[in-house]
């Protein structure tokens, strides 16, 4: 077994929950271990999360930004061109922090969604995964995880919804959804 230490690329995707969860829960360790970790989320922006609160609490080393508006018209509605200029101004911080090196972990959540939507293109974020830094991790979040990310990424975990507690008409619950 190779026991060579590099940076390494991470995907959380599937239909179940817990995908930005288990990437925060990662960042939080790397952030106890000493490392430098950005979070930034590129379609929330119009809610308050809890995440918001925890993430000052962690002190100079975790960083988190919302960099979208919230939810984006998708599925036959024309996606709002200010939508899609916000997620590419992301790509953009998210590109020049994952090459800075200033950063040992770089979160990159709801990306998944952003690329499926048509918002940026996934080979535009492919080639920034195959230049980046050796040491620096980056964990890809969201739904239909693109294939060419999926082939690029060193672990991919899919979560798979076996039950939820929506389908029973019990709203989206503070602490647990957001």
């Amino acid at each position: 077994m190779d026991e060579a230490r590099r940076g390494l690329i991470l995907i959380n995707t599937g239909a179940g929950k817990g995908k930005t969860t288990a990437a925060l829960g990662t960042a939080m360790r790397a952030a106890g271990n000493g490392m430098r970790v950005l979070v930034l989320q590129f379609l929330k922006g119009s809610w308050h999360y809890g995440e918001l609160d925890a993430a000052e609490t962690l002190g100079p080393n975790f960083t988190m930004k919302q960099m979208g508006r919230g939810f984006v018209k998708v599925g036959g509605a024309e996606t709002d061109p200010e939508d899609i200029r916000m997620v590419e101004e992301a790509w953009r911080e998210a590109s020049d922090a994952i090459m800075s090196g200033e950063y040992d972990m770089v979160v990159l959540d709801e990306i998944n969604y952003a690329i499926g939507y048509g918002m940026i293109d996934a080979e535009k974020v492919a080639d920034t995964l195959r230049r980046k830094p050796e040491m620096v991790h980056v964990i890809l979040t969201g739904r239909n995880a693109h294939p060419s990310l999926v082939e690029l990424a060193d672990t991919v975990t899919e979560m798979r919804q076996v039950k939820h507690a929506y389908e029973k008409g019990v709203t989206a619950q503070r602490g647990i959804e957001y």
